[in-house]
């Protein structure tokens, strides 16, 4: 919901960033498992209870994985294989941020399932949305440039790491917390179901 009007400020500063690693010729995957790498360090930092030093590295992983689209358009442009490897670790790390914090509090095991399970709704309405977009040659700016077009919905990027930064912040809180971001998350796999239903039904 939050990602559509955050763009027109985060993308000019990443995209100065991002022509000077160009520059340097570091490409743009190389950006990506970077930050993928930063995400796995803040999701052992959560499972050891390390809460300070996970929201850091939750916040630099995320700056990171913000560049790696910015460093694929400011160089030779975005390829299939970036796309792949960006939506691949964007969906390991969520789902690691969550196991990583039940691993280092297990009390909070079920919540941290259902915030998975809720996962792969938002997951699945994404992706599939994305497909059969592709199959109908939409496209769509509005949430930056990306590699395929996808609806957008109440729990986006931006949600994820506000609700990220929050259990860093208050992790006595975290079933709660989870439980509330798990039923919005349904809530969005539900209004992308609308928009696909209608979009897709002829």
């Amino acid at each position: 919901m939050l990602d559509s009007h955050i763009r027109p400020f985060i993308d000019p500063p990443l995209n100065r960033i991002a022509r000077l690693l160009v520059q340097a010729s570091i490409s743009a995957n190389t950006v990506t498992l970077t930050g993928f790498t930063v995400g796995l360090t803040a999701c052992a930092c959560l499972a050891l209870q390390y809460y300070t030093a996970a929201l850091c590295l939750i916040l630099l992983s995320r700056i990171i994985d913000g560049l790696d689209g910015a460093v694929a358009r400011a160089g030779k442009g975005a390829t299939d294989c970036g796309a792949y490897l960006d939506t691949l670790t964007d969906f390991i790390f969520y789902s690691g941020v969550v196991f990583c914090f039940a691993l280092g509090k297990p009390d909070t095991a079920i919540p941290a399932a259902f915030l998975i399970f809720s996962f792969i709704g938002t997951a699945t309405s994404f992706l599939t949305f994305g497909i059969l977009a592709a199959q109908h040659g939409m496209t769509h700016d509005k949430q930056g440039k990306k590699s395929f077009y996808y609806a957008a919905g109440l729990c986006e990027g931006s949600e994820t790491i506000i609700f990220f930064v929050l259990f860093c912040l208050f992790p006595a809180y975290f079933a709660q917390l989870a439980i509330t971001f798990g039923i919005l998350c349904w809530i969005t796999t539900a209004g992308r179901t609308a928009i696909a239903v209608k979009t897709f039904k002829s």
